[in-house]
């Protein structure tokens, strides 16, 4: 059995995917596990005195939509007045025992998989300081809005030694979580890592949120950088996300066919990213 609980305040302004995205970060908690969900909690916190209620039914409109994208419903769950919205979802999923996939049994030789490509906080912050071009809001908002679902699915059968998903921590934090607890190292290479457009060039200009600042004085130390990547890339790779991708340990045998099911289930990305070695001084090596 995993139970797992998630919530966030507003990340868009619209409050019908608000909540989506929201249930599809909450979500992402039980795929990250190899799981499958079974049925989950709404967590409210809502403004009732200050915001209508009709926009609280379409954060929750937009979290039942993500629930039954995922072949679950929502069943219940518990609200409270407060200053400011919150909603999430408490999920229950569940897993064969002998089969359930932590973040911390990579093995030397697995290739990384990165399944959605990273700037959700670089370009929502963004959007929260002034107007982005449309294209670039909607792609945002799709990223994150995107259940873990066929990337999931795609990994049965394969040899998935560790997995997780990209989260608060961003990338770097994540991955640097998996190395520890696998007592390896990766080789990390930047250019193979998928970026959404403008994230960057925004990070170059410093629009970028506090986290990723916070996440690089934790990552920084264990990681080796290659002269050549600029500032930006640096930034971007601590970039906290929500919903993100799932980031996957696999076996070298099975990495094309991994990427091929990624493929055909047209999940956002399906980029090699990198590979775990033997223990380092640093635990990270980004190069170009």
């Amino acid at each position: 059995m995993i139970q797992t609980v998630d919530f966030i305040t507003p990340i868009v302004d619209d409050p019908f995917m608000f909540g989506r995205i929201a249930a599809a970060n909450s979500l992402s908690d039980v795929y990250a596990m190899g799981g499958r969900p079974l049925f989950a909690l709404n967590v409210v916190c809502f403004p009732s005195k200050t915001v209508p209620m009709e926009v609280l039914g379409e954060i929750l409109r937009g979290g039942a939509a993500a629930a039954r994208e995922a072949g679950i419903e929502i069943v219940g769950g518990h609200s409270v007045d407060d200053t400011e919205p919150k909603y999430g979802l408490i999920v229950t999923g569940i897993a064969p025992a002998d089969a359930v996939i932590t973040n911390a049994g990579a093995q030397v030789g697995d290739r990384l998989v990165l399944t959605k490509p990273l700037g959700s906080g670089i370009l929502t912050t963004a959007m929260k300081k002034g107007p982005v071009e449309a294209a670039t809001a909607e792609r945002v908002v799709e990223v994150m809005s995107t259940l873990n679902r066929s990337a999931c699915e795609s990994l049965s059968g394969l040899g998935v030694h560790a997995l997780t998903d990209i989260t608060g921590f961003g990338l770097l934090g994540h991955l640097l979580e998996m190395a520890q607890g696998a007592k390896l190292s990766v080789e990390l290479s930047s250019a193979s890592i998928p970026m959404l457009d403008g994230v960057e060039a925004l990070a170059e200009e410093k629009v970028y949120p506090g986290g990723a600042m916070r996440n690089r004085t934790r990552t920084d130390p264990k990681v080796q950088w290659d002269a050549a990547i600029p500032e930006a890339r640096r930034i971007a790779l601590n970039d906290p996300q929500t919903s993100g991708g799932l980031l996957i340990a696999v076996a070298p045998d099975d990495v094309e066919t991994l990427v091929e099911r990624l493929d055909e289930r047209r999940t956002l990305a399906s980029a090699v990213i990198g590979r775990f070695v033997e223990r380092r001084a640093e635990a990270i090596d980004v190069h170009i």
